[in-house]
């Protein structure tokens, strides 16, 4: 029997093995390893905590078994994540109702932590157009836009998670930013226009 402390130095690769010789405490690393990240996708594209952590639960049964039709072509990561994005989408479209995003790790970065009370609250403003931005997105590009700007994946890997081409997925982020940008120019709030 094998220790799962030992388990956790192993490379995905090599936990993926151990699962298919039958080893589950292996899965369960690998559960450990990337349940938080699995989780945030989700919760970006359905919104809620609650469907986030329905998908997240999904997509971890669905990972262990299809874990034998793994074929190793995409690291684990990008395999999952691929899972986790889809059954997102899914859920989606069978409620037909946009949600908002999580909190935008993009403003977060913008504004530092100690700012005034005033500047709090334009960015809570902000935070929240963004939101509404993104949630008013097509599906398609609101999961490239999650995964580049949230997640902040490279275009290959996203390519890889949505199996699209790098060509036709750029040009979705491209369209996506656009729109967002455009929902935030028209969406300014009002205090701006009456000042």
């Amino acid at each position: 029997m094998t220790d799962e402390t030992s388990d956790k130095g192993l490379s995905d690769q090599e936990l993926v093995q151990k699962v298919r010789n039958g080893d589950r405490r292996a899965f369960t690393v690998l559960m450990r390893r990337y349940q938080e990240r699995v989780y945030w996708v989700a919760r970006r594209i359905v919104g809620s905590h609650d469907d986030a952590d329905d998908v997240t639960q999904e997509a971890f049964v669905k990972a262990f078994v299809g874990l034998g039709d793994f074929r190793g072509d995409a690291s684990f990561y990008t395999w999952l994540y691929r899972i986790a994005v889809n059954l997102s989408l899914n859920s989606v479209r069978k409620r037909q109702v946009l949600n908002y995003l999580g909190e935008s790790a993009i403003l977060s970065r913008i504004l530092p932590r100690g700012e005034d009370p005033e500047r709090q609250v334009e960015f809570r403003d902000l935070q929240s157009r963004l939101e509404k931005a993104v949630a008013q997105l097509p599906e398609k590009q609101r999961a490239v836009f999650v995964l580049r700007h949230y997640e902040e994946l490279s275009y290959e890997e996203i390519a890889q998670i949505l199996k699209t081409s790098v060509g036709g997925l750029k040009a979705n982020y491209f369209h996506a930013l656009k729109k967002v940008q455009q929902y935030l120019k028209d969406e300014a709030p009002l205090r701006d226009t009456i000042d």
